[in-house]
């Protein structure tokens, strides 16, 4: 069913952003640290995996460590899902942080690259347990009409975090070399994340008024279950079946940013700094766009955006692999950020203006879910081209291919309004 109608919170657990403005901005602190770890490896890792073993041309070895980010990653978003609407989001937030804990260590000792593929598979479970409860969270908090803008702010705050954290790591790898850099880099943001986690209230609560209000009753019921609820959303319910396919492209387009861009520019004569300042650019830009994007498309429905989005970031891939040099990369890169603003929010408000609030987790984790695993598809896909054409270019043109598709896909099918099987 669809939730326009509902109302703004009881007087215990009132939701709007303005009303819950001190936890609100606690998961955005938290989120802030989530994009530091993610993209604390993005410019560096790519461009010195020779120093951990891995041969130059070995496309498909080099992938394999965003093969197990996104394995893990996507499993644990759904996993995370129906563990946050049984046991609450803070243990499955505090449970991520945990995890990050060893993955600099990881990444500093390690003798080989299959070291790194184990610090990313733990990369996974603290992005697919913290990420995914803040994002939660912060929806649980707003009001019905402010989901976008929820989504918007912690994808934002996410991923300008990624973008400082690649230029930023980009510049301690230059002067304290790699593994030291991102020791340092890591294990300074996962203190300062568990510290500020110790004033992070649950948001259950919240879920619960809301169903309340909704239904007349604290819990009516029992909801559907986990797997229920992923196999109506990904495969019974056609417009849930286009967001997880627009879901799976854009992270395989992330994947074209983590892993081929940079062996791209460096073959071009781009330095380490410079790849930080290009892929940090396309992150922060997508982060600070968010800030309005969700909102617009609070105000003028969910497709539109994301339509518009998928054929921007199309636009801006290829125009990466009709460029030589700077002059056209940056300008790419603005692009493709502005694509992933309107797209990449508005996808996950779209998949919770469907979902009921009760089992608002289990959707929000079958989206995550397909999203993420894009990330695996992406490497075995774009390592698989990369790695039989001896280049990373016939890569880059089959993204922009099949992002153009998937926004044609979501133009035909989806709707802004409906909850599922409507």
């Amino acid at each position: 069913m669809s939730l326009a109608t509902a109302g703004a919170g009881s007087a215990a657990h009132p939701r709007g952003i303005r009303v819950n403005l001190g936890q609100f901005t606690l998961q955005t602190v938290q989120v802030f640290f989530v994009g530091l770890v993610i993209g604390m490896e993005r410019a560096v890792l790519p461009t010195v995996a020779r120093d951990f073993g891995v041969a130059r041309g070995a496309f498909l070895l080099l992938a394999s460590f965003v093969l197990s980010f996104g394995l893990v990653k996507g499993t644990l978003n759904l996993v995370a899902g129906g563990l946050a609407d049984r046991f609450g989001r803070k243990p499955v937030l505090l449970a991520g942080w945990l995890a990050a804990i060893p993955i600099p260590l990881l990444i500093y000792f390690a003798p080989n690259w299959w070291w790194i593929v184990a610090a990313n598979a733990l990369l996974g479970v603290n992005q697919g347990f913290a990420w995914t409860m803040t994002v939660t969270s912060q929806i649980d908090l707003a009001g019905n009409h402010q989901r976008g803008l929820a989504v918007g702010v912690n994808e934002a705050i996410g991923y300008i975090a990624v973008g400082l954290a690649g230029l930023g790591a980009a510049y301690l790898a230059h002067r304290l070399g790699a593994r030291s850099a991102l020791l340092l880099f890591g294990l300074v943001t996962i203190v300062l994340a568990l510290t500020t986690l110790v004033r992070v209230r649950d948001t259950l609560a919240w879920v619960h008024e809301e169903h309340a209000e909704l239904h007349g009753t604290r819990l009516a019921g029992e909801s559907p279950s986990l797997a229920e609820t992923f196999l109506r959303i990904s495969f019974r319910d056609r417009a849930g079946s286009a967001l997880c396919q627009g879901g799976v492209v854009n992270k395989i387009a992330d994947t074209l940013v983590w892993v081929m861009f940079p062996l791209y520019f460096k073959a071009h004569g781009a330095g380490l700094v410079e790849i930080g300042w290009l892929t940090g650019v396309y992150a922060v830009i997508w982060g600070l766009s968010q800030l309005w994007t969700g909102h617009l498309a609070d105000r003028i429905g969910r497709k539109r955006p994301v339509v518009a989005g998928f054929f921007l970031l199309s636009g801006g891939i290829a125009l990466t692999a009709l460029g030589q040099g700077e002059g056209l990369w940056l300008p790419a890169a603005a692009i493709m950020g502005v694509g992933m603003a309107l797209l990449y929010p508005n996808l996950i408000a779209a998949m919770s203006d469907r979902a009921p609030p009760l089992i608002r987790g289990k959707a929000l984790g079958t989206y995550r879910y397909w999203r993420d695993t894009g990330y695996a598809i992406g490497a075995l896909l774009l390592g698989s081209i990369a790695q039989f054409s001896h280049a990373a270019l016939p890569a880059i043109w089959t993204t922009a291919a099949l992002v153009a598709g998937s926004g044609v896909w979501i133009a035909l099918v989806v709707v802004d309004s409906g909850g599922f099987g409507s």
